[in-house]
């Protein structure tokens, strides 16, 4: 014979089921870490022939585009993590792909292309053209533009 109480926690239980069953399926978090894994993956396969991450390859791009990279300015930008940064730059170096640029404040590091890292961002374009291609064919129209302004969106929201 049930208690009252053994029907309380059978409810309860039943609603935890449940939370348990929309948590599995609807989480926003989870489907962002999913669609996250699938695209890298599709980037990092289309450049592995160059020895690079789609990681890097944002990197190198940022250092193009300051000419001098700021890594606060750039971990700001790729919304990256200091550590993960400091990791792939000190990989990058020793591929010879940048280089630490002298500055004012030797702890801040700012960092440059080398000519090698100059090669390998225009060998890595046309990889990156068929990545992206491949990203918008699996993300289709609506989904590709919501991810170009999402995360414009999304900082200016956070700031």
């Amino acid at each position: 014979m049930f208690s009252n109480r053994d029907r309380e926690r059978d409810v309860e239980s039943q609603r935890d089921k449940a939370r348990i069953d929309e948590m599995a399926t609807d989480c926003i978090a989870l489907g962002v870490r999913t669609l996250n894994r699938v695209i890298t993956a599709v980037y990092d396969d289309a450049l592995r022939s160059l020895g690079l991450k789609v990681g890097q390859l944002n990197i190198l791009v940022a250092a193009a585009k300051t000419g001098v990279a700021s890594p606060g300015k750039v971990c700001q930008v790729l919304q990256m993590d200091a550590s993960t940064l400091s990791r792939n730059l000190e990989r990058m170096r020793a591929r010879g792909w940048i280089e630490i640029v002298p500055g004012k404040d030797a702890r801040a590091q700012p960092f440059a292309l080398t000519p090698a890292g100059r090669r390998l961002l225009h060998k890595a374009i046309p990889a990156w053209e068929t990545a992206q291609a491949e990203a918008r064919r699996l993300l289709g129209e609506r989904g590709g533009a919501m991810l170009k302004f999402a995360p414009r969106t999304l900082h200016a929201r956070a700031e």
